[in-house]
């Protein structure tokens, strides 16, 4: 026997999945300073642009190695493990939440992949990939 449905309210609903709160600034700063790092020449550099790449589009610009976290240093590590906890909780792209994050995303792709992927791959939202 099939169970009886109902529609929720738009009070049930937001009581059941409340807005993520807004990213930390602590967050933020994990996301700049991996991206500052991201923009050099290194194996660090490239782990870090790896996993930022993998939040701006795993499928065009790959995914990460999650044992890449064992050789990064401690305090890249840490902005990793931040960075990860923030896009858990906002469920957004980077821009969506700091549209001052859409210019620096876009030079990590260009330094770091197909730059063609830039114009095509945008960072504004949700359902723009």
């Amino acid at each position: 026997m099939a169970m009886p449905t109902r529609t929720l309210t738009r009070e049930e609903y937001q009581a059941l999945y409340p807005p993520p709160a807004p990213p930390t600034g602590d967050e933020l700063k994990a996301v700049r300073r991996l991206l500052d790092i991201a923009q050099s020449d290194t194996d660090q550099a490239r782990r870090c642009a790896n996993f930022l790449l993998a939040w701006w589009n795993a499928g065009s610009s790959g995914g990460f190695d999650l044992t890449d976290l064992w050789s990064v240093d401690a305090a890249i590590t840490g902005d990793m493990v931040a960075v990860f906890g923030l896009v858990a909780r906002v469920r957004m792209y980077p821009a969506s939440f700091d549209p001052t994050l859409d210019a620096p995303f876009r030079a990590l792709v260009r330094a770091q992949r197909d730059w063609r992927e830039v114009d095509r791959e945008p960072v504004s939202g949700p359902g723009s990939l």
